[in-house]
């Protein structure tokens, strides 16, 4: 290794970095050593300083410079021949370091020959260089090319090309970066349309994987919708098109105004703030915003709990930061569409009307004062892009002056009939209504318009359940309204394409799909407050009083039907009967049904699946045949019961089975199971019960799994069970199923006469999806049960399974309401809480210790959140009556799943 003492200093003052002190160590001491204890250090010094509110700017740039420092050093230890450079390329090239991001270089020399030459090889320099650089524990991103092999690989790959603009020499021979730039200069390869293309649609490929959308529930700083690549990638463009080293040189030049360019560096520097968090805090190159962080990353960044969790502002602070740069990158990147590719073209101007015209299927203003002489045109811009699908955007200079002029758009304008006739025009437009819905909100007209959407921009619920901000989640919800439409619909959404035809007013729809969730977040029942504010909107708009009331009520009443769906017994008809009282009449049930099947699709791509379709879909079916029937005509149960047990008998008779044979299992059943269950289904239980006691020990569990015979319950495998009565069957079929990593959806439970528990359960697998006709799925199935039941004196502790990451970032304490449903004669209880592995091992354990009977439940599983409904009695069949039992089981219930909550966070 070289003389310290001939080393040069480093060039560049360091203050917070001592070299003299550092090189009399590395005189002494180990190199590696010396190198690590001055790297702990410094790393040290930056995260003090952090935490101590320093600018972000210089923690970044004086990070780059200690390592390009360090570097200088390492490079200078080791004996190198003429015509080898070290260059900085890549984000360390542009002079940033985060605290683990890549450290990338690159060892340029001259041509291939000069690998071999110098006082030893060259080769030999680089191999042991770039070894200490590991052994040091830097993050290198190495690569050894000569000049020639550099414009090769740049000529064919955009990256490399990208790379090499920001390269920068921290060692060796200054004159081969300038050499190389020379040589892969827009002029040389990669001309400045032909980068623009491939920058473009590289965003394009990036902003898909993130779904194009700022607002996922674990965004990626750096590679998501506005994050800081859309920063990277216009200085890219620009500094190819303009042809300079760095953004400050673009000023004046028209690519931006002195708002836009306030914005970028604004919000390049918030976003270096969470990102220096987040890698400080991960310890590792972590650039995805993890539930894991974001509580800490907002107390770092000064954000409190009030009336909502601190992590909810600075989430909230986020997503407007990264829309705003969104913004700010759609304005220049239209704009140097238009001087770059469209340079030269001479594109004719058509007409469109005094205020607008097209050029190249974009839209424009015919002069600069249209915005300010007419402000109407702020929204007829969109109402004319959604009524001509050949339209396929907005010019630049016309974005600008929207953003320039929105500051109109105040309750004069919102009062202007005009205006507001603009608004439901758009709201009828043929083609693209989701796409200009959120061209409004990106340009910030949506939200000066509806201000009342403007407070909920951004907007998002801290849980697992709710992935995005309301006003994403909003858009998303129209936009399945209008895919609801489209002939390929009719397959994955048959009931609601039907539907969607038939609505006489589209529109409507669309408005309550607007204002459903306008209200979260202001405290108070949002159905109830969003309905308030629909109300005032279609005032507002002078729609007819029939229409305003049909609004109020879907927004009102959005929870409505997926409440009934997943929480109550749609087998019994009274159930029916009550809901469909609730809605009315045809028209409003189809307009629930679409609103609140585009309203679960857009919540959670988890949440809508087979068995909530089936769920949906026969609640749909029984509510419409009510309502033909007439409300003042329910079904008699009693009418019903006779029809069931007629049609199981038909089907019987073709097994061979005569009625008297029937009678002997259906004399120990009650009325509910007849009332409950399909014919279909009581007539194969009933051929497999006589079978079993036939041809098996009648103390021998009978286990049936198939798929659902029952209409409406098509989505989910079937489990039927029967066995003797005994305690803990229903734990021990959970933590049957908990192991198989299979969710209970419904269970329905009946004791009969002659003591035996008769269970059937409706499981889906982990995704969400039934198990379809798989042998070795339900051999399985039929084992695990077997081996558990036969463990049930000796009860087994709950199955332990790891918790997913993400819900364990999430207090939801449990909470639990108890009501006695006299008619039924049996008491209610709900149970909501954080999912866990075993939650519903624990409630069975709960209900046996308190000798609780279970006669049936419905299990909703949303994200992270259980919504449970369990049918119960007292241990002689009674509803609880005492009031100090009922406050001990929801106490106990509480208390034992909070516990495992902590357990598992912990």
């Amino acid at each position: 290794m070289s003389d310290i003492d001939a080393i040069p200093y480093f060039e560049k003052p360091i203050l917070f970095f001592e070299q003299g002190a550092f090189r009399k160590q590395l005189q002494k001491r180990n190199a590696i050593s010396v190198f690590k204890e001055a790297i702990a250090e410094v790393n040290e010094q930056f995260d003090l300083r952090f935490r101590e509110g320093e600018n972000i700017r210089h923690l970044i740039y004086d990070r780059a410079t200690f390592i390009d420092c360090l570097l200088h050093y390492a490079w200078h230890l080791f004996p190198w021949g003429e015509g080898v450079a070290l260059l900085a390329v890549g984000g360390y090239g542009r002079g940033e370091l985060h605290p683990y991001s890549d450290i990338d270089i690159l060892i340029l020399t001259e041509d291939d020959e000069l690998l071999n030459q110098g006082p030893q090889s060259n080769i030999e320099n680089i191999q042991n260089f770039v070894t200490l650089l590991w052994d040091l524990g830097l993050a290198i991103g190495h690569s050894v090319r000569s000049i020639p092999q550099c414009i090769e690989l740049a000529k064919e790959d955009i990256t490399i090309a990208t790379n090499l603009m920001e390269a920068r020499t921290l060692a060796g021979s200054a004159k081969l970066q300038l050499l190389l730039q020379a040589h892969t200069s827009a002029d040389k390869i990669w001309t400045a349309a032909d980068f623009f293309r491939a920058k473009y649609q590289e965003q394009y490929e990036r902003h898909k994987k993130h779904n194009h959308t700022e607002y996922n529930l674990e965004p990626n700083i750096k590679n998501a919708p506005g994050g800081l690549r859309d920063i990277q990638t216009i200085s890219w463009v620009a500094k190819r098109f303009f042809g300079v080293n760095n953004f400050k040189q673009l000023a004046g030049r028209g690519l931006f105004t002195d708002e836009e360019y306030n914005i970028l560096l604004a919000g390049e520097e918030d976003l270096w703030r969470v990102r220096y968090a987040l890698h400080m805090l991960a310890g590792r190159a972590e650039e995805r915003l993890l539930f894991d962080y974001q509580k800490e990353i907002a107390k770092l960044l000064g954000y409190q709990d009030d009336t909502r969790l601190g992590v909810e502002h600075f989430m909230r602070w986020y997503y407007r930061t990264v829309l705003a740069l969104r913004e700010v990158n759609d304005v220049m990147l239209h704009y140097l569409d238009e001087v770059i590719l469209q340079a030269g073209q001479h594109s004719q101007a058509t007409t469109i009307n005094d205020r607008f015209q097209r050029v190249d299927n974009y839209i424009e203003v015919t002069h600069e004062k249209v915005f300010a002489q007419n402000p109407s045109a702020l929204l007829e811009i969109f109402v004319l892009l959604g009524l001509d699908r050949s339209l396929v955007g907005v010019r630049a200079s016309t974005i600008r002056l929207i953003r320039e002029h929105r500051h109109l758009i105040d309750d004069e304008y919102r009062n202007n009939p005009d205006n507001q006739h603009l608004f439901l025009t758009l709201l009828r437009s043929p083609v693209g209504l989701v796409t200009q819905l959120r061209r409004m909100k990106r340009y910030g007209v949506l939200g000066l318009y509806l201000p009342e959407f403007g407070r909920v921009t951004g907007q998002m619920q801290h849980d697992l359940f709710h992935i995005y901000t309301v006003d994403a989640h909003t858009l998303l919800v129209i936009k399945f309204m209008r895919r609801f439409r489209d002939a390929d619909a009719a397959e994955r959404f048959p009931i609601a394409s039907h539907v969607m035809r038939r609505l006489p007013k589209q529109e409507l729809l669309y408005i309550a799909g607007l204002y459903h969730d306008i209200a979260k977040g202001r405290g108070g029942d949002h159905s109830e407050l969003g309905a308030v504010d629909a109300r005032e909107f279609c005032e507002r708009h002078g729609l007819s009083k029939r229409e305003t009331r049909l609004i109020a009520w879907l927004v009102e009443k959005h929870l409505l039907m997926s409440t009934v769906s997943q929480k109550q017994d749609i087998s019994d008809p009274e159930v029916i009967h009550n809901f469909a009282l609730e809605v009315g009449d045809q028209t409003r049930l189809d307009y629930l049904y679409a609103l609140t099947v585009a309203d679960m699709n857009a919540t959670n791509p988890d949440v809508w699946n087979s068995w909530r379709a089936s769920l949906m879909r026969q609640l749909y079916i029984e509510t419409k045949r009510a309502l033909r029937r007439g409300l003042e005509n329910p079904v008699d149960a009693q009418e019903l019961l006779e029809e069931t047990r007629s049609n199981a008998l038909v089907k019987l008779a073709d097994k061979g089975i005569n009625e008297a044979q029937a009678q002997s299992f259906w004399k120990d059943m009650d009325d509910e199971y007849f009332l409950r269950e399909s014919y279909i289904d009581i007539a194969l239980q009933t051929e497999a019960i006589l079978e079993h006691r036939q041809h098996a020990d009648d103390n021998e569990p009978l286990i049936i799994i198939s798929e659902t015979t029952t209409h409406g319950y098509e989505g989910a495998t079937q489990v039927f069970l029967r066995v003797k009565d005994q305690a803990n069957i229903f734990a021990a079929s959970a933590i049957a199923f908990t192991q198989l990593g299979l969710s209970i959806v419904d269970a329905r439970i009946y004791t009969d006469s002659s003591g035996y528990t008769i269970d059937t359960f409706y499981v889906l697998d982990e995704n969400g999806n039934f198990l379809g006709d798989n042998e070795a799925s339900k051999h399985k199935i039929h084992q695990a049960l077997k081996d558990e039941l036969a463990l049930v004196n000796e009860y087994s502790d709950i199955i332990k399974r790891r918790t997913p990451r993400e819900m364990k970032y999430f207090a939801m304490p449990t909470r639990t309401s108890i009501n006695t449903d006299f008619r039924s004669g049996h008491t209610v209880l709900e149970v909501t809480s954080a999912d866990r592995p075993g939650f519903l091992a624990i409630i069975a354990e709960v209900f046996t210790e308190f000798g609780i009977q279970l006669l049936n439940a419905k299990i909703t599983t949303l994200g992270e959140r259980v919504e449970d409904v369990f049918f119960i009695s007292n241990a002689q069949g009674q509803p609880l009556s005492d009031p100090k039992l009922c406050e001990d089981l929801q106490a106990t219930i509480c208390r034992r799943l909070d516990r495992q909550v902590q357990k598992e966070a912990s």
